[in-house]
């Protein structure tokens, strides 16, 4: 036995395993080693070797060492769902590479914008080779005992395998995953990542955790996000996949996503869809709300700038909203299975310059173009900032270009599916879809802003006392539009104010719950978890800490409500959406001291009634 030593492939903050949120790196089933937590954004090699794996999706890269090592680097958690965004890889597999090569590239800031951990384990997935493993970042180590695996031959193996002894070990596991999770008419679809295979069952009842567990070959099992998912390791898991789908109607078949919308509520479909549809462009938004705040803030010191510059200003911050409809049109079709690019035109035709601003309309400087129509008398304007009518929009077209396809002979498609879908799209749009959602829109967005604010912080006191209660269902996407519209029409974002404190309360209750708790290794586990808090990413304290203990996890309701009110209170509201906490700093520059006192009254509330009424024995 021996041992071996990796210098990190990624700068960052060097962490145990332990405290990966993901139960499969942290419970050490895809070998020893140790995590990188808000890693910068490249990776190098850590030996000297060969690509054995790179994923197209480029989230995870495997090396042989020449030493023998077999080191997986997997960048973030759950990002092989970006299918390849954000990633940019500087190898091929297969490909002979020095200790220092760079691999991969990836965008960190946007990876974490669309929603995922970026925390990146660096596993030595042969560990069982090893007596001690050392990941050094720094002047930091983590060192790692590894454990021998059972012998494949030893009298502990599954008696149930014997009749497929004789077979490669893919096609064995795979036959004896296929009997233990109830047969072919068990599974909806498969999948597969660096490391899993990816389940949607129809009955879990029949389901027999335990025996999958103990196949040779398997190096652990769980349920997350309405999959089953069987941990096999880096490369094996490609074979197992391919052998499991062979001959069945799964092959070629990577619709769980699709699966997994079907199990949901109509409520959560309809949060996804939204986030489906606004995540794509919230990085924008987001970067036009942080020139905003920091153009307020420079006009607020007393700066002065030329007119140019700040007509370049108003080009970084108006755009985005000047052309919203052609974002929304374009995320949407793409969404429901249409071309993008006819997304995009439809949502440029919504704000044609040939059509009456919206903006100047409102402020009596343009009129509605009136049409007769079957004797009614439709006005035509532009939809500058408007999120409805391009969203149901898209949908129609999508529907639309895949109805015809249907129909019209391949030879013409290319032209006259086009033509027909931008026409009676357009058409639609201006004249019925355009007219009747705008005014939809109106009613509802303007009974949210009422609501929002109504004296005394009481609209702020309901929403962030019930946000994160909403976060826990998984349908808290459906606030995108509203963020959105709130942005396009007002330049501000009262919503994103108030749930800040709600986000940063379920921290404070984790950190009260971490400060009575004696055990060492658990306080540790919690504090982990607290962090991401602070930049906005309540999951891990919420699912981890308070929400198993309940208690806490009300105590920051009440925290939440009370930052919320008294964001209402203030009236305060962001230049931008998409981020919280310290991040969402940078966009309440002009009301710094009231967005720094609301997320404290948050935190402070929380922390306080958890602290003092919760008992850990409990």
């Amino acid at each position: 036995m021996k041992e071996i030593r990796l210098d990190s492939p990624l700068d960052g903050e060097l962490i145990e395993l332990s405290k990966v949120s993901d139960p499969a790196f942290a419970g050490g089933a895809m070998g020893k080693g140790a995590a990188v937590r808000n890693p910068k954004g490249k990776v190098v090699s850590p030996v000297d070797g060969e690509i054995t794996v790179l994923f197209e999706t480029k989230h995870a890269i495997g090396i042989h060492a020449d030493d023998g090592a077999d080191i997986l680097i997997h960048v973030g958690l759950d990002t092989v769902k970006l299918g390849g965004a954000h990633f940019t890889a500087k190898v091929e597999q297969g490909a002979r590479v020095k200790k220092g090569d760079l691999l991969l590239e990836f965008d960190e800031a946007a990876i974490r914008a669309a929603g995922y951990d970026t925390t990146t384990p660096v596993l030595v997935t042969n560990a069982c080779d090893y007596d001690k493993v050392t990941v050094a970042l720094g002047d930091k180590e983590i060192v790692t005992e590894a454990e021998q695996e059972a012998d494949a031959g030893s009298e502990s193996a599954d008696a149930d395998a014997a009749e497929y002894a004789n077979l490669p070990d893919e096609e064995r596991v795979a036959k004896l995953i296929w009997k233990y999770v109830g047969g072919k008419g068990n599974v909806r679809s498969a999948e597969h990542c660096a490391t899993r295979l990816r389940l949607i069952l129809n009955d879990k009842e029949k389901l027999d955790e335990k025996a999958i567990e103990n196949i040779d070959g398997v190096k652990g099992q769980f349920f997350a996000a309405a999959q089953y998912q069987i941990i096999l390791g880096t490369g094996f898991v490609d074979k197992v996949y391919d052998a499991f789908v062979a001959g069945t109607e799964l092959a070629g078949a990577s619709n769980n996503k699709a699966e997994a919308y079907e199990q949901m509520t109509l409520v959560q479909k309809i949060s996804r869809t939204l986030g489906d549809v606004f995540v794509p462009i919230i990085p924008v938004l987001v970067a036009t709300g942080l020139f905003m705040g920091l153009r307020g803030a420079s006009l607020s010191l007393g700066l002065s700038f030329s007119d140019n510059i700040l007509r370049m200003s108003q080009i970084l911050t108006d755009t985005a909203f000047a052309f919203l409809p052609a974002l929304v049109c374009w995320s949407t079709t793409k969404r429901f299975g249409g071309t993008p690019v006819i997304g995009i035109v439809l949502g440029l035709m919504l704000v044609a310059p040939q059509l009456p601003n919206a903006y100047a309309i409102a402020g009596g400087e343009a009129q509605p173009i009136y049409m007769d129509i079957l004797g009614l008398s439709v006005p035509v304007v532009g939809y500058q900032g408007s999120v409805l009518p391009a969203l149901v929009l898209g949908i129609f077209a999508a529907k639309l270009q895949k109805w015809l396809k249907t129909f019209v002979p391949d030879v013409i498609d290319l032209i006259v599916t086009p033509f027909l879908t931008l026409f009676i799209s357009m058409l639609l749009g201006l004249l019925v879809v355009g007219p009747i959602m705008h005014t939809i829109e109106l009613v509802v967005f303007g009974a949210v802003e009422s609501f929002l604010a109504l004296p005394y912080g009481i609209g702020g006191f309901v929403v962030g006392g019930l946000h994160q209660v909403i976060v826990v269902f998984g349908v808290h996407h459906v606030f995108n539009a509203l963020e959105v519209q709130l942005l396009a029409t007002t330049g501000a974002d009262p919503f994103n104010a108030i749930i800040t404190g709600a986000i940063i309360a379920q921290g404070g209750a984790a950190a009260a719950v971490a400060a009575r708790t004696q055990n060492k290794k658990k306080r540790a586990l919690y504090i982990s978890s607290i962090v991401p808090a602070f930049l906005g990413i309540t999951e891990p304290v919420i699912f981890g800490i308070n929400l198993r203990f309940m208690k806490p996890f009300l105590y920051a309701l009440a925290g939440g409500a009370c930052a919320g009110a008294l964001a209402g209170i203030f009236h305060l509201a962001g230049t931008g959406m998409g981020i919280t906490v310290l991040p969402g700093t940078l966009l309440y520059i002009n009301a710094l001291p009231q967005y720094i006192l609301v997320n404290a009254v948050g935190f402070a509330v929380a922390f306080g009634l958890t602290f003092t009424l919760y008992k850990p024995e409990e």
